[in-house]
């Protein structure tokens, strides 16, 4: 094979390596793909315009549901995560880190699913907190340790705006999970995520939430 073939086979290799996965796609109607989830009552997801973008609306009333996309994602190929969020309100009067406080406005699963290994999955939760500072870990009142919650955005952050997000998935796994000691053993645990859902919940503090989603799109590059 020539020369300029090759290169040309690897420049096509590293452009496929490197697109964007956009898992919603939302202007496309991308999120018909994803499937309900449905632990108290039910929120409504709306894919609709609001202040010029094109958003998924979701709205809770005393109601825990949810919307989950089952697809492998490669971490090493694409670790960086950005999508971009707005509440109207935020969650009073709760202390998230309790079963009786465990409601979010906006929060984004990504989860490394083990099947019937229950006890070997891991879901790390990126949430936009009414209480806790920016910045926290915590582990989740229901699931334990096994469920980590991060405080993407928090109780000084303003409503009624939106707020454009990055982050690595694959280092913040490494980070509230633990390093396993070596680059191999870390792919081997955490490379791969297979659930991503997202969710505005109300059911424990019997109140109402609306919220906008813009899409949520795996990278191999910072944007």
């Amino acid at each position: 094979m020539a020369k300029w073939m090759i290169m040309a086979l690897g420049l096509l290799v590293c452009v496929n390596v490197q697109a964007d996965n956009n898992i919603t796609s939302l202007g496309d109607n991308g999120i018909k793909n994803w499937e309900p989830k449905v632990f108290d009552g039910e929120s409504v997801y709306t894919v609709k315009g609001y202040q010029g973008q094109v958003s998924l609306q979701a709205t809770s009333q005393n109601a825990a549901s949810g919307l989950l996309l089952k697809q492998n994602i490669d971490l090493i190929a694409t670790p960086h995560l950005s999508w971009s969020w707005l509440i109207k309100n935020k969650l009073t009067g709760l202390y998230e880190r309790t079963k009786q406080g465990d409601d979010y406005a906006a929060r984004i699963y990504v989860v490394i699913d083990k099947g019937v290994l229950v006890w070997k999955s891991r879901s790390l939760n990126y949430v936009w907190s009414s209480n806790q500072d920016e910045g926290l870990v915590w582990d989740n009142p229901f699931a334990g340790s096994r469920v980590k919650m991060m405080s993407v955005k928090g109780k000084h952050s303003n409503t009624n705006q939106w707020y454009q997000e990055q982050r690595n998935v694959y280092a913040d796994l490494i980070a509230t999970f633990g390093d396993k000691g070596s680059e191999a053993a870390n792919r081997k645990a955490y490379q791969y995520i297979n659930v991503i859902a997202i969710m505005t919940d109300t059911d424990n503090s019997d109140s109402k939430a609306q919220t906008y989603y813009g899409d949520l799109i795996f990278s191999a590059l910072p944007n």
